[in-house]
């Protein structure tokens, strides 16, 4: 048995310390405010396949089968469902790209379809379906709950032996050549230290501070928070917009049904680098500009009062693609994952748990593709896409 130090409580942090702990391992997480407070518990709930390379289609497809088994593995109601993402057309060309992106999701399993509008309006009874030519649909695509998964994850990690420790900020990463030797950290104002056998850095917008403090160079992966906003109505009818809906050449802007109380959350590519790591205050400006699109949209938005606003953070990479691997040799990282971290978490939690303990992983994530040295070899990736 190793002791594995887990820093980072989201989503990613919190499923790899279970991952670890179903293999046996000792593994104490550290998370320095609460549990998903980062850019978890501020997602807008969507699951997706529909990628526009093969890597994170892959990776994705693999991720949606472990969601449909992980409310029974976990042994709780995550609210998990297959309500699809609808992506619409407002232009010839974008018909074009939707139907060599739905070739390439084909090839690889995933069933998406070109549609036309009449059948649009059936899935999204509520839907403006005027400006639109074609919607690329996969009604597999869906969306869960990101506190009952955390918390869901959290539980079971626990069960498992898994020392979590919120409130708790790691402050230094002791290193003797390429091995990381111990962690310190500082809980209620007392400093202290752990020995440890391997550490994976899950911090998201924060990973380059860990990094810098296992002696690596802090821009060694290029990762910087945007702030990416959303906005919530009051409850409109059960079933009305179920898939997450968006029209990419509208900045980027989307709709999708909460499914918890049927608020609907507006989301939107209009975001900004972040001031600081501390900066969660929403704006005025986006909220005017993500409703001028989602009541374009959804109509019925315009009828509808505005109940939440609210920030989180994009961490983002140069390609949006996440940075996955091994960084020293037994130093990991699974940060930057621009706004894909949640929808992701299952495959990547047992990539990581298996790549960690037994050097390979029966999951199909594209490690080559992944490499967090590929930005210090200037290898960008082609750009992720990034809706929900």
């Amino acid at each position: 048995m190793s002791r594995i130090a887990v820093i980072g409580g989201g989503i990613i942090g919190v499923a790899t310390a279970y991952e670890l702990a179903k293999l046996g391992e000792e593994v104490i997480l550290f998370e320095k405010n609460y549990f998903g407070s980062g850019s978890t518990f501020r997602c807008a709930t969507g699951i997706r396949a529909q990628f526009t390379d093969e890597a994170n289609i892959r990776l994705m497809k693999y991720s949606i089968e472990r969601w449909e088994k992980l409310g029974e593995e976990l042994e709780a109601e995550i609210g998990f469902r297959h309500s699809g993402y609808l992506f619409l057309a407002t232009s010839e060309e974008e018909v074009e790209a939707f139907k060599n992106n739905i070739n390439l999701q084909n090839r690889f399993g995933v069933s998406t379809r070109l549609i036309e509008m009449d059948e649009a309006r059936e899935i999204v009874p509520i839907l403006n379906t005027e400006p639109f030519l074609a919607g690329a649909w996969n009604p597999m695509d869906g969306k869960a709950n990101p506190f009952k998964t955390l918390f869901a994850y959290l539980a079971k990690a626990k069960e498992l032996g898994v020392d979590a420790r919120e409130h708790t900020e790691v402050i230094g990463v002791e290193r003797e050549g390429d091995e990381v030797k111990a962690v310190k950290f500082r809980s209620n104002g007392k400093v202290e230290s752990v020995k440890v056998d391997a550490v994976l850095n899950a911090s998201n917008a924060w990973a380059p501070l860990i990094n810098e403090m296992a002696g690596l160079k802090k821009d060694l992966i290029p990762i910087t928070p945007y702030k990416h906003q959303l906005v919530k109505t009051e409850p409109l009818k059960e079933g009305q917009v179920e898939p997450l809906v968006c029209p990419p050449s509208w900045n980027d802007s989307y709709v999708i049904q909460d499914g918890e109380d049927g608020g609907i959350i507006c989301g939107s590519g209009i975001e900004h680098e972040a001031k600081s790591l501390d900066d969660y205050e929403p704006t005025y400006n986006f909220l005017r500009g993500v409703l001028r699109y989602a009541v374009k949209i959804i109509p019925a938005i315009r009828h509808a009062h505005i109940v939440r606003q609210w920030a989180g953070f994009y961490a983002k990479t140069p390609d949006k693609n996440p940075a996955i691997g091994r960084l020293l040799d037994n130093f990991y990282i699974a940060a930057g994952f621009s706004g894909h971290g949640f929808m992701m978490a299952p495959a990547v939690a047992q990539a990581m748990a298996e790549f960690m303990t037994k050097g390979k992983s029966k999951v199909p994530l594209d490690w080559e593709w992944y490499d967090p040295y590929r930005f210090e070899r200037g290898e960008l990736r082609s750009s992720a896409f990034q809706i929900g």
